[in-house]
């Protein structure tokens, strides 16, 4: 009888579920709360055209600005682009509804792998859903528990990630500190692989990787070198190669990892290049590569006319890099702070995360379109607005960009 009591006085099944329910809306509330509070909370602004230099965004008319796109070299919308798309997709359809080992692997996957090992020298490429799976598909595969990874402090969230899941010691340098990096390789002479990886150039800050010293410490003390360049890949460099062909180490770097979906048209992608047994290593046990649908066909083809519009000439890379030292010049001249140095990605530093996000909104009131960035994406007390330029921004646009910012800074106090 008392056995029967209790249960009846129990919870049905369905009524648990409904509490547990409740319960977590209540903690998903007050986190979101949280965020909203501190003025980091992240809204996401709709875009009702192709992405450009200037662009239609939902509920404001007329167009806007666009200062905020990875599109470095103006080839998302580019018609040649565009156009390779078009046949890649009438060609080959719009997917293969596999991964690439089963049956997912058509004949524009390896021209593209093999365009791309080209373009950085390199002996063989691995295409990737994008560079996140890239950057988590690689160390997992290559490193064991007797090897190191010695990752820059400051390196993008998909190397952080990708490191976790390996079982190699870990080891993490102060940001661009090459007497720590060489600190730490000394400690690390124990095990039998060291690498050492880094950003080539840091997407929150613009700032570059010393890859010559960098080269130079790991051929001191053994070891091999990873560099992320996806904000890098097509612009910088006499050439567009990346921080390797700028800073005249291409054949010091033993890995690259990089995106199709920045400056190489735009989609999605990405891909790791080097050495040969590398790449048929993690065909074979990358996790990301062996468990995901290959790359559509239409994102083939876009990123592969987009590298042969880099390699046929480098004047989008001498435009965008001329008004890059426009728009940093003027912006310096006005009395903002503005971190980095000659990269396109322009960080106006100012502190303050409420003030980013405010200063932001007031920007697109005045047809301006940039983000602010806060934590948790860069630390707290170093909030920025991230103006990135594109070699399709006109110098009118670049100076109206300005003159926005500065009558934006007076108004909310950013400016005397």
């Amino acid at each position: 009888m008392w056995a029967s009591f209790m249960w009846r006085g129990a919870l049905s099944p369905s009524r648990r579920a409904h509490s547990a329910l409740a319960q977590l809306r209540c903690i998903l509330d007050s986190e979101l709360e949280g965020i909203r509070g501190a003025g980091t909370w992240k809204s996401e602004r709709v875009i009702t055209s192709r992405q450009g230099p200037c662009i239609r965004v939902d509920g404001i008319s007329g167009g806007i600005l666009n200062f905020c796109a990875n599109n470095y070299l103006g080839l998302s919308s580019h018609p040649e682009v565009i156009q390779a798309g078009l046949q890649a997709l009438e060609e080959f359809g719009a997917g293969l509804s596999s991964t690439r080992f089963i049956c997912g692997t058509q004949s524009i996957h390896k021209n593209l792998e093999a365009k791309i090992a080209h373009f950085h020298q390199r002996e063989d490429a691995i295409l990737y859903p994008s560079c996140f799976d890239a950057n988590a598909g690689l160390f997992e595969a290559l490193l064991t528990p007797e090897d190191a990874v010695l990752s820059d402090e400051l390196n993008h969230a998909s190397i952080i990630d990708g490191i976790r899941l390996c079982k190699a010691h870990k080891y993490r340098y102060r940001h661009l500190d090459m007497a720590d990096l060489e600190a730490k390789l000394k400690e690390a002479q124990k095990h039998r692989l060291r690498l050492v990886a880094t950003d080539g150039a840091f997407s929150m800050d613009g700032d570059i990787a010393p890859l010559q010293d960098i080269c130079r410490l790991a051929a001191q003390y053994g070891a091999l070198v990873f560099v992320d360049e996806c904000h890098a890949t097509g612009f910088l460099g006499p050439t567009g190669r990346g921080t390797d062909e700028l800073l005249g180490v291409m054949d010091q770097v033993t890995i690259i990892n990089s995106t199709l979906g920045k400056a190489l048209g735009g989609a999605s992608g990405g891909y790791t290049t080097g050495p040969e047994p590398l790449v048929s290593l993690l065909r074979q046990r990358s996790r990301p590569y062996l468990f995901s649908n290959s790359l559509p066909p239409a994102v083939v083809g876009c990123a592969s006319k987009a590298l042969d519009l880099l390699m046929e000439s480098n004047a989008i890379v001498q435009s965008m890099a001329a008004k890059t030292r426009r728009f940093r010049s003027k912006m310096e001249a006005a009395g903002f702070t503005v971190s980095g140095a000659d990269h396109p990605i322009c960080p106006v530093m100012l502190g303050d995360a409420r003030l980013s996000s405010q200063m932001a909104d007031d920007m697109l009131k005045k047809g301006i379109f940039v983000i602010g960035f806060s934590y948790p994406v860069v630390p707290k007390g170093k909030a920025r607005i991230r103006v990135q330029i594109s070699a399709v921004h006109s110098e009118e646009d670049i100076d109206r960009c300005v003159e926005a910012f500065v009558e934006v800074g007076r108004l909310h106090g950013a400016l005397p």
